[in-house]
């Protein structure tokens, strides 16, 4: 036997295991738990161990650093991001903002624009914003059609009748039983000739001045600016050259294009119906511009412009019936006697008035359709679109 007591057992902690396997701290025997130094994370209040003192600029409210500790509840490091109601937008949504496709006034979009139909805005917009523009400018608009296209077109009227040779060709023939030419054929059907497209064109350049003195009444008033008669005059006579220029080159396209079956007049007739505004506020490739504005949105502007067109048709087939049903009541040669020719002049004039709605109608519904377009391809607004007027 062995007079020495056995040797002391090593504490649990020590370094040596625990002979009975058991994991409790020292202190709390028979309970497990994290090893010593582990706790719940509690925010330090006052100075590091070890100081004598506080530091310069410690507040017992704050931290040692100087910040204030973080609010009860949040988790170090955080796992949900900044509770509701805090952080560094308070109660601001994420990304705050206004709703996806709307743009700052005097940028983009407006879906009260006056003359601008916002994509998708559909048919109705599109029918609400010209009659908007008649509603604002038939004051200033009648006048200027009045002046640059009915007058016009009645003038080229009276003279057509009053040069047409068939009331003498029809004298002519039946006098004779033979059927012949009549005399002076040849010189008189290119004196008619020569009349009519020498009249189309001088009338073509008046008309410009209509169209461009029309646009800019439209769009200034669209965007509440002041647009008085005689200005709008100034700036259409200040435009109507390079207007008339294109509108030549178009007319010539489309009448090479009837010569081709029809059908290839009525194709350019469509893909060329933006020319006219693309130049007065683009100022460049009118032709180019708007067969790209007719190709890239095909069903749309072919629908806008098929309103139009019908419109214009139905509008001017309708006194030009009138006008030669009412001539014709003055015989077939209504200037052979001074009272038919008042009353064939009054009955060309009154029929030209007819034909106003037509105009207002093809001035109004291409402008608002090239607005229309412009918005397809990047956010604008009516004041642009004046500003770009000048």
């Amino acid at each position: 036997m062995n007079d020495q007591p056995p040797p002391p057992s090593p504490s649990p902690g020590s370094g040596e295991p625990d002979p009975s396997g058991s994991s409790s701290p020292a202190g709390n025997p028979g309970q497990a738990g994290p090893p010593s130094g582990w706790g719940p994370v509690t925010p330090q209040v006052g100075p590091p161990p070890g100081h004598a003192g506080p530091q310069s600029g410690w507040d017992p409210a704050k931290d040692a650093w100087g910040t204030a500790p973080p609010p009860q509840g949040w988790a170090v490091p955080p796992t949900g991001g900044y509770p509701p109601g805090s952080g560094p937008y308070g109660g601001q949504p994420w990304y705050p903002g206004q709703p996806v496709g709307w743009y700052p006034p005097g940028y983009g979009f407006d879906p009260n624009d006056a003359l601008v139909t916002a994509p998708g805005a559909g048919l109705g917009a599109w029918f609400n914003r010209c009659g908007g523009a008649l509603r604002r400018g038939w004051r200033q608009l009648v006048p200027i059609m009045l002046l640059t296209q009915v007058l016009p077109a009645a003038v080229l009227s009276v003279l057509s009748l009053g040069l047409d040779p068939s009331a003498e060709w029809a004298a002519q023939s039946g006098s004779n039983p033979t059927p012949v030419l009549p005399d002076n054929f040849a010189v008189e059907v290119l004196s008619l000739l020569v009349v009519l497209v020498g009249g189309s064109v001088v009338v073509g350049l008046v008309q410009a001045v209509g169209w461009a003195s029309g646009t800019w009444v439209i769009t200034r008033q669209a965007a509440g600016q002041p647009a008085s008669l005689e200005s709008a005059l100034r700036y259409g006579l200040r435009r109507a050259l390079g207007l008339w220029g294109w509108t030549l080159l178009v007319s010539l396209l489309i009448g090479v294009g009837i010569c081709f079956c029809v059908l290839p007049g009525v194709y350019l007739a469509f893909a060329l119906s933006m020319a006219g505004p693309v130049y007065l506020f683009e100022r460049h490739n009118p032709i180019g511009r708007s067969f790209r504005m007719f190709h890239d949105r095909l069903g749309l502007l072919l629908g806008r412009v098929a309103l139009v067109a019908l419109a214009v048709i139905v509008g001017t087939l309708i006194p030009g019936g009138l006008e030669g049903v009412g001539t014709s009541a003055f015989g077939t040669d209504p200037f052979a006697s001074a009272g038919t020719a008042v009353g064939a002049v009054v009955v060309i004039g009154i029929t030209a008035v007819l034909a106003l709605p037509a105009h207002l109608a093809q001035l109004i519904g291409l402008l608002v359709t090239y607005a229309e377009q412009r918005a397809h391809e990047a956010p604008v607004n009516t004041a642009g679109l004046a500003a770009e007027l000048g």
